[in-house]
């Protein structure tokens, strides 16, 4: 696929086409059909979702507006899943039209607001696996773990059932960005060789690096368990040196660990409670990731990314003896693919239920590596009928 080029003949006959394929022709009738679906839908969301709780006496709740406690805990009268339905609404109304990569066409917003996720309900473990379609559970812990054992080749994953990363190492791919010298899957140093090796000099997918480069995931863990108040608990994906190497350069980039103490209501210093002896016992902490991601495919990606994350965060805080607090997901470029719209117009007509529960089998503490998919129970999952999207690659 040839580059787009601004003010080329080729770029304006295919930015007609696209506009050809995204844009169906204007009918009166379903435009204000439309518009009057978008502001039922807004106004539901607004004045009934928000005040659907009632107090004891039957009086209805004041209108909440989602938030997550310091302590990763739920005060919400909202759905958290409405954060992400609103802001595709948002790019399916007001994004701009802009070529891609791929050449499939998105519309775009550039830095939406922030969504934030709890992740335990008064101490319960939960995962917010968004509901209004069935996201693919099983690709996300083989992928992560994939990631957390830094392996760099799609074929462990596709010989597991999870054939994600197949597009991007496949022969045509490899040799499309200039990586014909690699062998089929051989992804080069992506997510997984930066979290556990940053750094180091890439040879191959079969090369053993241990011990080479900087094993970013391992520190973050150290940091964790030994120094709780560091604010340079960061681990990153993003390596300019790396980018031309690697298949595909990472879209979500960038993640920064927090432990807070939330305060007691006798205590607003977050001291803690004296102990019979007269020492003074810090309250368990409540780790917090906020994520950056450049890239966000609405549709299919971020869906994807939310759980990935969270479950990473979940993983990080049982290794470190910590309550699972909350998930920030900062994003750059989110964007929905033009194939994409019709099937989230539906989606964002669904309405949200409750979240799962997360159990981990695995006794708490220990290494941060040996991880296996069984480790992970999600009780209580019954998302709406999945919603099938095409990958572009």
């Amino acid at each position: 696929m040839h580059p787009i080029k601004l003010g080329d003949a080729s770029f304006d006959h295919r930015r007609v086409s696209l506009q050809q394929k995204c844009v169906s022709s204007f009918s009166p009738f379903r435009y204000l059909r439309r518009k009057y679906t978008e502001h039922r839908t807004k106004a539901l969301r607004k004045d009934t979702k928000m005040t659907a709780s009632t107090d004891p006496s039957g009086s209805a709740a004041p209108p909440a507006e989602t938030k997550t406690a310091q302590n990763g805990s739920v005060r919400a009268k909202r759905h958290e899943e409405y954060q992400y339905l609103d802001l595709v609404q948002e790019i399916l109304d007001n994004g701009e039209h802009r070529p891609d990569r791929t050449g499939t066409g998105t519309f775009s917003i550039f830095a939406l607001t922030p969504m934030k996720f709890a992740l335990n309900d008064e101490g319960k473990p939960i995962l917010p696996l968004l509901t209004t379609k069935r996201v693919f559970l099983k690709a996300v812990i083989a992928e992560l773990l994939w990631f957390v054992e830094g392996c760099t080749s799609s074929i462990p994953l596709s010989d597991a059932g999870v054939k994600i990363w197949d597009g991007n190492g496949s022969r045509e791919f490899l040799d499309s960005v200039g990586l014909s010298h690699r062998e089929v899957g051989d992804l080069g140093p992506v997510y997984g060789f930066q979290w556990r090796h940053f750094g180091a000099e890439y040879v191959d997918a079969k090369t053993d690096y241990t011990g080479q480069g900087v094993d970013q995931l391992a520190e973050v863990v150290h940091k964790l368990k030994t120094n709780p108040y560091d604010r340079r608990i960061i681990m990153s994906a993003w390596n300019p040196a790396d980018l031309k190497k690697m298949a595909l350069p990472p879209c979500h980039m960038f993640a920064q660990f927090y432990v807070s103490y939330p305060r007691s209501r006798s205590n607003n210093n977050n001291t803690g409670a004296a102990s019979e002896d007269g020492e003074t016992q810090r309250p368990q902490g409540h780790l917090h990731c906020q994520l950056y991601q450049r890239s966000c495919d609405m549709g299919l990606g971020v869906p994807f990314n939310i759980a990935s994350y969270a479950l990473l965060t979940h993983m990080i805080a049982h290794v470190c003896d910590l309550v699972p607090g909350s998930l920030t997901h900062v994003m750059g470029d989110a964007h929905v693919y033009c194939d994409h719209v019709d099937a989230l117009k539906v989606q964002v007509e669904r309405e949200p239920r409750e979240f799962p529960a997360l159990e981990i089998k695995r006794e708490k503490g220990g290494s941060i590596d040996g991880w296996k998919y069984e480790d992970f129970v999600v009780h209580g999952y019954n998302p709406h009928k999945t919603i099938a999207m095409k990958m572009s690659v």
